[in-house]
């Protein structure tokens, strides 16, 4: 390999040090031993991408290849992560108890509210068990595609030899110190899962797994999922507790005294003392559907708020990690975005309404 093969040089991140022409060293008004002049220093250095010996401004610890266009960091060194093991299992535990609380829900649901709704006639009662089959597939699948499928792994690419790496084949490819291959613009390593993500999204120790390219759209659907089968068992289990919640004593009302704000706080008082006494009346069934009620109700409110946060930075074209690294940048909202995601084939027949005209940008996975 001749010289001009093995050197290239780069002007990308690393600028040379400013040098002082011999004509200006005359003007100043110094003796000659005290004039010194900024000289720029090569250095050579060796691209990982495609292995080529490249000429480097001293000083400039971060560089980027002329011809493959690959990422050096020559300050960066080799990374071993030794918790990896200890959050495997942190992960693996969040799963078991999720996955717990959705049998739980689902089989402490059937339990506790079948007497009610077959009490009013089989239809109610074989409607219910249909719903409640169709909300724990669909729910208990998407969590596995979800959990237990790849987020998606980066691409292979060819690197480190200078034939087979074309110009700009590696273009702003960095060097993963953990996995010890290339990774491209769009693939974050996750320390938690030992291994890099495609469009990584955060990693949620609920599924035990990174939301990235491969199981980004199975995990919105999860989430649809989840919040649909939580509201319906939240309406459920309000509808069957006042079935079976015992009667109030009418008794207590009856010495009601006072006038005006005075009155309005002792009937309140003494509602809340009535409900209260007649909860020591109630079955286990009736303290398992307000433990359901509640417990669902708490979930799916959170759900809900994570579900906006996904579909707004799926509208804008982003995910969360690259929110976060471009702060104060907006980015190009696009409805299209949303049907691109969930596979939508008719996108050229929204073409034609105004909302969807005015945008630009599309959300590539």
């Amino acid at each position: 390999m001749n010289f001009g093969s093995k050197f290239f040089g780069l002007f990308g991140m690393v600028t040379a040090a400013p040098t002082i022409k011999h004509e200006q060293m005359i003007e100043v008004d110094l003796p000659k031993e005290h004039i010194v002049a900024s000289v720029a220093e090569d250095r050579e250095a060796t691209c990982w991408g495609c292995g080529l010996r490249l000429l480097l401004p001293s000083g400039g610890p971060v560089f980027k290849c002329g011809w493959c266009g690959a990422i050096t960091n020559r300050s960066a060194q080799k990374q071993e992560d030794k918790s990896l093991k200890w959050r495997w299992l942190r992960d693996r535990g969040f799963v078991c108890v999720l996955l717990v609380f959705i049998l739980f829900v689902i089989c402490g649901g059937v339990w506790a509210v079948y007497p009610v709704v077959f009490s009013i006639n089989q239809f109610c009662g074989i409607f219910h068990s249909t719903v409640t089959l169709v909300f724990a597939v669909s729910t208990l699948s998407s969590f596995t595609l979800t959990a237990f499928r790849s987020p998606g792994a980066p691409p292979n690419v060819l690197w480190g030899s200078y034939p087979a790496v074309e110009k700009g084949d590696l273009e702003n490819y960095t060097f993963c110190h953990y996995c010890l291959k290339p990774k491209s613009p769009r693939t974050h390593h996750c320390r938690s899962c030992g291994m890099c993500v495609l469009d990584m999204d955060h990693h949620c120790p609920f599924i035990g797994n990174c939301v990235g390219a491969g199981n980004h759209k199975h995990f919105i659907l999860f989430l649809i999922s989840a919040i649909v089968s939580t509201i319906y068992v939240s309406i459920m289990a309000v509808y069957s507790v006042l079935h079976m919640w015992p009667p109030l004593s009418i008794h207590e009302f009856v010495h009601l005294n006072g006038s005006g704000s005075m009155l309005g706080w002792n009937l309140l008082k003494d509602i809340i003392h009535a409900v209260l006494s007649s909860t020591t009346l109630l079955s286990i069934r009736g303290f398992t559907l307000i433990y359901l009620f509640i417990s669902s109700f708490s979930v799916q409110i959170g759900l809900i708020v994570l579900l906006c946060q996904q579909l707004w930075y799926i509208y804008e074209g982003k995910t969360y990690l690259s929110h976060l690294s471009s702060q104060g940048d907006d980015g190009e909202k696009d409805c299209r975005n949303l049907l691109r995601f969930f596979g939508c084939p008719s996108v050229s027949f929204y073409w034609h309404l105004p909302i969807f005209r005015r945008s630009k940008k599309r959300h590539e996975k």
